[in-house]
């Protein structure tokens, strides 16, 4: 009934949010060469880096995804 219809909706709305959210990150990373080299010689930087680059992500999935419903 209604609650299916809800769920799946809400199942779907995660997730593309998930892959949108993990394709932004991969992308970014990529283009700001935060990479495996870097994670093994200044972790302390790579996990800076990487901070910022999923707390732009996720503001760019919820403004496309979620906050867009």
């Amino acid at each position: 009934m209604f609650t299916y219809k809800l769920h799946g909706h809400l199942a779907e709305v995660d997730e593309r949010a998930e892959r949108m959210f993990a394709k932004l990150t991969a992308e970014m990373a990529k283009r700001e060469g935060v990479t495996e080299a870097l994670k093994a010689s200044n972790q302390m930087e790579w996990v800076r880096c990487m901070n910022g680059i999923q707390a732009r992500a996720e503001e760019v999935v919820y403004t496309e995804i979620i906050y867009a419903i």
